[in-house]
């Protein structure tokens, strides 16, 4: 039985590591993901030019910063992957799987996840608590910079502090990313996605979010960064002041044998009316069922997402939301016909969608469930809430009980 072969943060250092630095204090671990798409070059960049200026204060830091190269060989060749999308094969299932595989037996995208992995296995059994991690990206069309989480109170409560857009519910319509399986073991994190591919003001953009979160997580102290205000009036400069919260409803899924063209100058967060129409797909058409809002459209050869659809989630609705978790409602759920648990951790609830008709999505996602459709007629919902390691973070600023 082949298992993933021990590489010791020294040794990756080379190659995968732009940089790891250790404070003489105690404090968090923050680590940072760039190139997890071989297109997607910038969060490289940034975090190459932010650890040559933390190489001569890494006395100041409290606790540990790691950033850390995604697809090595995706981004040597400057394509979004080789033979899988690396933020898309994150699942329990398949990292199982290739546990029990040789490398040889392994494609590209599985040996990166194969490092990768046991990199972050390694910073788990080594460095100490709260962890942080944040992965960056870019987008293929322009966009305003902003936030993507799993729907966790812990991931919402720090991405406020970034005076930027954060989208929730992505995770409901895309399997594997990266950071989704890190949040299903209950820590901060979150994913930053800074402009438009291979433009300078991505790369300043997440210059900025660094150090902004080196801040607010505790490895730096605010006042140890004269630039802080600098940083923080780019990001919100470059979201046009934004702040506010969407969420996802709608995936135009495409596969590598259809014919897709989005029609060109659309922009994240551009409000579409009902009837504009959108792109081309397979020799039809497609164009808004309803007022709605843009999200990511795809203007790049790679990809399994045409476009999203979004829209503006009110503020009451994420306060009442977030005093529906705290008081745990969602533990009555399993009393109610045709909803019951469907592990012993109970954090995953199983829907009968035929008894239990009165209930929705929206619902739910009050109280931080997202689903996946089981068969016709159930629904699987896993719940962030119940997995989120809150006690990790409960002696941060930010942080509310």
């Amino acid at each position: 039985m082949n298992q993933i072969q021990t590489k010791s943060i020294e040794k990756l250092k080379t190659k995968r590591i732009i940089g790891h630095i250790s404070g003489k204090e105690k404090g968090p671990t923050l680590v940072l993901f760039g190139g997890i798409h071989g297109n997607e070059p910038s969060g490289v960049e940034a975090l190459e030019q932010v650890f040559r200026q933390l190489k001569t204060s890494e006395g100041d830091l409290k606790g540990s910063i790691f950033g850390i190269r995604g697809n090595l060989p995706a981004l040597q060749e400057k394509k979004r992957f080789l033979e899988h999308d690396l933020n898309r094969i994150w699942t329990h299932s398949r990292i199982d799987e290739i546990k029990q595989r040789s490398e040889s037996e392994l494609s590209v995208e599985e040996n990166e996840l194969s490092e990768i992995h046991q990199l972050i296995s390694d910073i788990f059994e080594t460095q100490s608590p709260p962890f942080y991690f944040i992965d960056f990206h870019t987008t293929s069309s322009p966009t305003l910079p902003f936030i993507t989480i799993n729907d966790a109170l812990i991931n919402r409560e720090f991405a406020c502090l970034f005076p930027v857009p954060v989208i929730l519910g992505i995770e409901e319509y895309l399997e594997g990313p990266l950071l989704s399986y890190i949040n299903q073991k209950g820590y901060v994190s979150l994913g930053f996605e800074s402009g438009q591919h291979f433009t300078a003001d991505a790369v300043t953009n997440t210059i900025s979010f660094i150090w902004l979160t080196m801040i607010y997580c505790g490895v730096l102290a605010k006042e140890q960064l004269p630039d802080y205000k600098k940083y923080h009036d780019q990001l919100s400069l470059a979201a046009k002041g934004n702040k506010l919260f969407y969420e996802v409803i709608h995936r135009h899924c495409i596969t590598e044998s259809d014919n897709f063209e989005m029609l060109p100058g659309f922009r994240s967060f551009d409000k579409l009316r009902k009837g504009r129409a959108m792109a081309n797909y397979n020799g039809e058409e497609i164009a808004a069922y309803k007022d709605t809002i843009v999200f990511m459209p795809l203007y790049q050869v790679q990809g399994e997402e045409g476009f999203f659809l979004i829209r503006k989630i009110p503020g009451w609705i994420l306060s009442f939301s977030a005093f529906l978790r705290r008081i745990k409602f969602d533990s009555f759920l399993a009393l109610l016909p045709g909803v019951s648990w469907s592990n012993e951790a109970r954090d995953k609830l199983k829907v009968n969608l035929k008894i239990a008709r009165f209930f929705n999505k929206p619902f739910f996602h009050l109280l931080g469930y997202r689903n996946r459709m089981v068969d016709e007629t159930h629904l699987l919902l896993n719940n962030r809430e119940r997995t989120a390691k809150n006690e990790m973070y409960k002696d941060t600023f930010w942080y509310k009980n």
